[in-house]
């Protein structure tokens, strides 16, 4: 059975003068006149249509996907906060790890792991993302009783300060701690697969989730990744079948959003054609996630630069992520990352200023 996927392109600037001809992505601030058509079956093959007229060459399940493409995604309600998703956002990381691959132990009490995440927020961070157990290449798992431990005052503290605030954890009894000390997100790098009773936290406590593809364990994740159908593609029908096993598990859709896993089981090739394709996760229609910072593909294309000297290299995969409509940027350097999206939502803005003859 051949089945065809959606993958957006030729971006333009603005949609003044283009009826028709172009559409809107996911309700956000990019406009596109194509799409790769992209048809996985005994051999993957490709085509490149233009927008106008798209509906009718497609059949049911491509026409499904085009509606969520183009679709706006709803907001966040995070407790009291409510997150806009029709513009990119900042997730701000807090590791309180004494292992983690960017920054583990920088962070040496819980009280100024609290005061980095509310600095976070104060530079435009809409959401502080907090974990306990670090999933970086090679690493093992930590105690649930440990991990709760180092989490806890963390998110009390930020969540009693106001901040909307992500527990990051792919354990069913840390998420319910968290929950419980005023998270209003979960963050799982296991797509709710590690733990059986995960699902049912998440569905029982009425929270959104983060589901991230992974391919195997982060102790083994990076021995050898491989993607017969081309990690795009892979990685595209696994997420769709982890929504709908949450879906079926009591996790409403729109209370889903979904992160390719950057870095996680891919080579650096991997990373770099999920980067360039993150368009078409869009076609599933939950809000996408993307954590590019400090990744150790940015120090394989520049001299093997040390996670704390990726900056440079963070932001442009930010900026990447923008450009093709991702929601959420989960990074290391907020201040900057804000910033640098201030730029971009100014050159857009004025990209789509009507221009009075």
């Amino acid at each position: 059975m051949t089945r065809t996927l959606i993958r957006p392109t030729a971006f333009v600037d603005s949609p003044f003068g283009h009826d028709g001809k172009v559409a809107r992505l996911a309700g956000g601030l990019n406009w596109f006149a194509s799409v790769e058509l992209i048809r996985v079956g005994e051999r993957i093959q490709t085509e490149l249509l233009p927008v106008e007229g798209i509906e009718n060459k497609l059949d049911d399940d491509a026409c499904a996907q085009w509606t969520r493409l183009t679709s706006a995604r709803s907001p966040l309600q995070l407790g009291e906060r409510m997150i806009r998703l029709d513009q990119p956002q900042v997730m701000g990381i807090v590791n309180a790890t004494p292992d983690s691959f960017s920054d583990g132990g920088q962070l040496a009490t819980a009280g100024a792991a609290a005061d980095a995440g509310a600095a976070m927020a104060a530079d435009g961070a809409a959401i502080i993302d907090v974990g306990g157990e670090s999933t970086r290449p090679g690493a093992k798992p930590v105690w649930e009783g440990d991990e709760i431990e180092r989490v806890l005052p963390i998110v009390r503290q930020l969540a009693a300060g106001g901040t909307a605030v992500s527990i990051d954890s792919r354990k069913a009894l840390v998420m319910e701690a968290a929950l419980a000390a005023g998270a209003r997100l979960v963050n799982d790098v296991s797509a709710l697969t590690w733990d059986d009773r995960a699902a049912e936290v998440v569905s029982a406590a009425g929270v959104p989730v983060i589901l991230m593809h992974h391919q195997g364990r982060p102790d083994t994740m990076q021995d050898s990744p491989n993607y017969p159908r081309g990690v795009l593609i892979e990685v595209y029908l696994w997420l769709e079948q982890r929504i709908a096993a949450a879906v079926s598990a009591g996790v409403p859709r729109d209370r889903i959003l979904i992160d390719p896993g950057i870095g996680f089981g891919k080579t650096v090739a991997h990373n770099l054609e999920l980067m360039n394709g993150l368009a078409l996760f869009h076609s599933l229609g939950c809000p996408l996630v993307v954590g590019a910072s400090r990744k150790r593909t940015i120090g394989a294309l520049h001299n093997e630069a040390p996670a704390d000297r990726r900056l440079g290299g963070s932001l442009a995969l930010a900026l990447k992520a923008a450009e093709q409509g991702a929601q959420l940027l989960r990074v290391h350097d907020a201040y900057e990352t804000v910033q640098a999206l201030k730029v971009w939502r100014g050159l857009r803005d004025q990209a789509l200023t009507p221009r009075i003859a």
